[in-house]
């Protein structure tokens, strides 16, 4: 395995910042906002808005869709890609059925996460507990440009399974 070569770019100039406008929704003043839990860490947790006084019980097998308490304003250019938290997954057998899920920037409703059940047990969605991570991340514009033949490639046409794997 080789090394890879020293490098004089700090963690701090390494880093880019994106201002997202966010709006608390009536009642959920008491909800964290989305937020980093490390120094290091890629995506923000999610909050669950479920009621106090009754949280959210998702089934085995079913789908709930989880509020999470605000709306934001994506700038264009952007999407917010909600994940499922990977100690959910792993402990509880909890998920999301479309992972990662997208926001996109003319969406200005209430985040919502759907989450999915994947164990034989109920599993009980309290308020404040972290449920998903979402990522701010670019989207670039496709152009498509037509041809008539497409480049070469060692690959080619080799699909699923090409290389025996």
């Amino acid at each position: 395995m080789t090394a890879m070569p020293p490098t004089t770019e700090t963690a701090e100039t390494a880093i880019v910042t994106v201002d997202v406008r966010i709006r608390r929704l009536p009642g959920h003043d008491d909800l964290p906002l989305p937020s980093y839990q490390t120094e290091h860490a890629a995506g923000m947790d999610l909050h669950a808005a479920a009621p106090a006084d009754d949280p959210i019980v998702v089934e085995p097998g079913q789908i709930a869709m989880v509020p999470c308490g605000f709306a934001i304003a994506i700038p264009i250019g952007y999407e917010a890609q909600i994940r499922p938290r990977s100690g959910l997954a792993a402990k509880h057998g909890l998920s999301m059925p479309n992972t990662p899920g997208t926001i996109d920037p003319d969406y200005r409703g209430q985040v919502y996460v759907p989450l999915i059940n994947k164990s034989a047990r109920p599993f009980i969605v309290t308020r404040r507990m972290r449920i998903a991570q979402m990522f701010i991340k670019p989207v670039p514009r496709t152009r498509w440009v037509e041809v008539d033949e497409l480049p070469d490639t060692a690959r080619g046409e080799g699909g699923f399974g090409h290389t025996g794997q």
